[in-house]
């Protein structure tokens, strides 16, 4: 791999990960499309699921207080299933079109939250459709934190709660993806050698993520959320 790919990856993984420290999730969202100007769709969901299993090792610990547990618990099955579901059309097929219908489903949503009058509220069988969808979403595109988001805000309100359990969603999903794609012959012994080289890059961008937060006020936090949901169309 030469040297400009190596750039463009340490470019996506900091730009992602800044982000994703950040505000608890859209790490893919931002990485994504960064990575698609050098590799192709399953080396790049590879690169970003080494990365976030990463971020998961360090954040979980920092942020375990403040996840609520019941949620990260309720959606655990849910996410197993979509997940398993995501990288078999990962590694059989090649699913632009629901990349343009989760693009769809997300601004629908953001419309709703902007001018709506009420707030979204979820039942439990909806709630259980978000934890599948969230999980395949993970699976194909390494982008079901917009669906996890809206899952989890009709569940925590404050706004480091909904960061932190972001989080432990994350990584759970990730503890499912890593050796789902390791089985599928997605992700190779290669990814994880130029992930350690980029490694340093990643630490800068999570240091300065976990500086920011604490100036990051809530109503402000849930402007940033509603506007990386609607950029992940």
């Amino acid at each position: 791999m030469n040297i400009d790919i190596l750039v463009i990856l340490g470019i996506a993984i900091f730009c992602g990960f800044f982000v994703q420290t950040l505000i608890g999730f859209a790490g893919s969202l931002i990485s994504l499309p960064i990575l698609l100007l050098a590799v192709k769709l399953p080396d790049a969901i590879a690169f970003i699921s080494i990365f976030y299993l990463f971020s998961s090792a360090f954040m979980v610990h920092k942020e375990w207080q403040n996840i609520d547990k019941t949620t990260i618990l309720r959606l655990t099955l849910t996410s197993v299933i979509g997940v398993i579901l995501g990288i078999a059309v990962l590694t059989y097929s090649k699913p632009v079109i629901l990349q343009t219908g989760l693009g769809i489903f997300i601004l629908l949503y953001v419309f709703y939250v902007w001018v709506g009058k009420t707030e979204l509220v979820l039942g439990r069988k909806t709630n259980w459709a978000f934890g599948v969808m969230g999980g395949f979403f993970s699976g194909v595109f390494s982008t079901g934190g917009p669906l996890y988001v809206i899952s989890v805000k009709n569940s925590v309100q404050e706004a480091k709660s909904i960061r932190a359990t972001m989080i432990g969603i994350l990584a759970l999903v990730t503890l499912i993806r890593i050796p789902a794609l390791s089985i599928s012959g997605v992700l190779k012994l290669q990814h994880l050698k130029l992930s350690l080289i980029i490694l340093p890059i990643f630490f800068l961008a999570q240091f300065l993520g976990t500086k920011l937060f604490p100036k990051v006020n809530e109503a402000q936090f849930k402007k940033i959320l509603l506007f990386l949901l609607t950029l992940s169309d």
